[in-house]
């Protein structure tokens, strides 16, 4: 991409970013009933603060996949066209009005103080986890396809030389921690979906990527785990 085209890719990365946030933040308020939730405010922090670092990070270093991922792309495996709205309306949909709505039923009882900033803590770390990743990865794209347009290679650096999809990794932890932030212990049955649904994605974009992408089964004996170091 040139440089006209990355400038409006970002733009609309950025748009799209405010945009949810917003959206993310008016359905956690509504479904709890009440602003004054310390829980929904952790967790809508703790997301805008890591957007902004993404942000000072990422679009001077890989401002040509930011503006890939701005846009719907072709060559997206048919699954993955089901996969990914699964993961973001089924999964992170139903955890965050699940969440809002025991905010306001108190259907769960308290989280433990330290277990809370424990929690907090652990989540952010893991959504730093996952920008190391993308800082590493000019081809961390939202969709599991094969960038051909762009020249697709594999990736052995960052946290690539430890596990094979560290995105997904950071994900998966993140994932089962938020029902902490958030206060809600009923949010587990949506977060465990939304963790089932992760780990199918990563077999099946491993698969893919054994397949169709030069140089990706002389990487797997190097990095023999998907997730998890010594373990998958």
């Amino acid at each position: 991409m040139n440089a006209s085209s990355n400038s409006r890719g970002i733009g609309r990365w950025i748009l799209q970013i405010v945009i949810m946030t917003i959206i993310t933040g008016v359905i956690l308020f509504v479904s709890a009933g009440r602003l004054n939730w310390i829980g929904g405010w952790a967790f809508l922090g703790l997301n805008i603060f890591t957007q902004l670092l993404s942000a000072i990070i990422l679009i001077p270093r890989q401002p040509d996949m930011l503006a890939d991922r701005s846009q719907v792309r072709t060559g997206t495996k048919s699954w993955d066209r089901l996969l990914t709205p699964a993961i973001t309306i089924l999964g992170t949909l139903a955890i965050i009005v699940i969440a809002g709505l025991d905010a306001r039923f108190a259907w769960s009882s308290a989280i433990p103080a330290g277990l809370w900033w424990a929690a907090l803590l652990l989540a952010w770390l893991c959504q730093l986890f996952v920008l190391w990743a993308m800082a590493s990865n000019r081809f961390f794209a939202t969709t599991v396809r094969i960038q051909e347009e762009r020249s697709h290679q594999v990736v052995d650096v960052g946290p690539y030389r430890f596990i094979r999809h560290p995105g997904y990794a950071g994900s998966v932890v993140y994932t089962l921690l938020i029902p902490l932030v958030l206060g809600s212990y009923l949010t587990y049955i949506p977060a465990m979906f939304t963790v089932f649904l992760l780990v199918v994605r990563t077999q099946l974009e491993d698969r893919t990527l054994q397949a169709e992408l030069p140089g990706y089964t002389e990487y797997t004996p190097k990095v023999p785990h998907r997730l998890i170091p010594g373990i998958w």
